[in-house]
């Protein structure tokens, strides 16, 4: 991959474009013509993904500064949030990175308001410590999970929301009109409307990066490799032999998203977790919303149904 990377400032601009039509007509007509012709259908490649290793995330944000300075997003500011070290807060329209830092301290003892005295002999005799409580801090890169059937994808009105040659999910800003149908319906929170243009942004996995062979900025700049990308079926394979390693040590891992539940599909960004999917800002079962929409459709016709048989009912004994 790194040398791919050197290889592409020798690549000349504008290799693999279509080469520009010549002449004064055939300009005019290829104008006239462009946007109704329909693109070449790029060849269908393996899936790619991001598998997030949190037993390994430092917390240094070198992945959201590399996310903000690829995608030339604006920065959120330094303005103190309170939470922890965290000043981004969330993922939003031009957050497209956001390290999660969950601190488990235990809760300090409340200083005694009244004067306390204490005895001045010299201890003889070993006093018993209690044992010592060491707090930790869970941090989590959290970005699009990018999932296998995405309800953003599927609730988008315009076609906006598409699915890569990669199997990733990608967002079009010139075609997605503000309706926000996609905020409501991703169940892990990801997709927000920027305040600059109105439209969805989230994570695209650096399409542009890929289609040039290289890896996404968050995971080139990852200090630790917590951020792995990769083919998401080696991915998995990777995942679960780092788990079985955690185990052996003692620590209760798991894969968050490997795997497709009765609700849910799997996910192309998964992550391995240490605690429960709540702490870390995650729902523990996702739902797809679009496994009810046929007991909805349902629902909306018999009440339609019934408002229209009382209105009859109202209108004939009414005289």
């Amino acid at each position: 991959m790194a040398v791919r990377e050197l290889e592409l400032p020798a690549h000349p601009a504008g290799a693999d474009a279509t080469p520009a039509p010549r002449g004064a007509f055939a300009k005019l007509l290829h104008r006239l013509t462009y946007p109704f012709r329909r693109g070449v259908r790029p060849a269908q490649q393996p899936p790619t993904g991001f598998y997030t290793d949190t037993t390994v995330c430092i917390g240094c944000k070198a992945c959201e500064v590399a996310c903000k300075q690829w995608n030339q997003l604006p920065a959120d500011g330094f303005t103190f949030t309170g939470n922890s070290y965290d000043n981004t807060g969330a993922l939003t329209g031009d957050t497209w990175r956001h390290v999660k830092f969950i601190e488990q301290f235990t809760t300090p003892e409340p200083v005694a308001t009244t004067p306390q005295r204490f005895p001045l002999e010299v201890v003889t005799a070993p006093v018993s410590q209690p044992p010592f409580d060491f707090g930790r801090w869970l941090m989590m890169s959290d970005v699009c999970k990018h999932c296998a059937a995405a309800p953003c994808q599927q609730a988008c009105p315009t076609g906006s929301i598409v699915y890569t040659e990669f199997a990733n999910v990608y967002i079009q800003p010139d075609i997605c009109n503000g309706c926000a149908y996609c905020v409501a319906a991703c169940p892990f929170g990801v997709i927000t409307r920027s305040h600059f243009d109105g439209h969805s942004h989230k994570c695209t996995l650096c399409y542009d990066r890929q289609r040039d062979g290289l890896v996404p900025a968050c995971a080139k700049a990852c200090p630790t490799a917590s951020i792995q990308f990769g083919p998401v079926s080696e991915l998995r394979e990777q995942a679960q032999h780092r788990v079985e390693q955690l185990k052996a040590k003692g620590v209760p891992a798991y894969l968050y998203g490997a795997e497709a539940t009765e609700t849910y599909t799997e996910l192309h960004s998964f992550y391995l977790l240490t605690d429960r999917p709540e702490v870390y800002g995650l729902p523990a079962d996702p739902v797809n919303p679009w496994l009810h929409m046929r007991g909805d459709y349902l629902r909306s016709a018999l009440a339609g149904l019934v408002g229209l048989v009382a209105l009859l009912l109202a209108f004939l004994l009414g005289g």
